[in-house]
Formats: C-alpha cells, sequence, structure tokens
C-alpha cells in the first residue's frame, strides 16, 4: 500500500511541476516586456523560478528542455536589452568627466 501512496504523491508532484512550468511559459516574457515602466517582474526573479524548479527534484527530460529553452530565452533577452555601458555608469562618473569642448 505504501507504494501506490509513493507513486500516486510522486504523480501529484510530477504534475505541479508542470503546472509551474507551464505558468511560467505563459507569463514569463509579457513580465518581462512589461510596459513603460520597465519589467514587471525583472529576469533574476524568473531564473531563480528557473533554478528552483532545477534544484527542487528530478525533472523528466521533457520538463528539463522546456525548463532550459526558458533560461535561454532569458540569455537572450538579456543580451537584447542590456543598458550601454556608457548609460549604466552612475551619474557621478559623467559629472566627474568635465565638460566636452
Amino acid at each position: 500500500m505504501d507504494h501506490t501512496l509513493t507513486a500516486s504523491n510522486n504523480s501529484s508532484f510530477a504534475t505541479l511541476i508542470d503546472q509551474d512550468i507551464a505558468h511560467i511559459r505563459r507569463v514569463m516574457l509579457p513580465s518581462l516586456l512589461g510596459d513603460l515602466a520597465g519589467p514587471i517582474l525583472p529576469p533574476p526573479y524568473w531564473r531563480d523560478r528557473l533554478n528552483r524548479l532545477l534544484d527542487a527534484s528530478h525533472l523528466s527530460h521533457a520538463q528539463l528542455r522546456i525548463v532550459d529553452s526558458l533560461l535561454l530565452q532569458l540569455d537572450k533577452f538579456d543580451a537584447h536589452h542590456q543598458l550601454p555601458t556608457w548609460n549604466a555608469m552612475p551619474l557621478a562618473a559623467h559629472e566627474s568627466r568635465g565638460a566636452v569642448r
């Protein structure tokens, strides 16, 4: 009887992981695109969620592939939405350069 209970719990856990992955697939990109104020939830939030899924338990091959593809999407998003280095400098760094003549 214990074996059946364990199998049922594993099945329920796999279903919860599937649902979590499906949710992330559905909302991650719209959340990253956000609105004029920027992302609703930033890339580190999504990266943490996906890494927790990877750390949680043994994922199926299909689940691993989906999580990996979502991490790759985050990498691409980060690469396309980085501030230029001149824009990422603190304001004080710009001011210390002095006026350009």
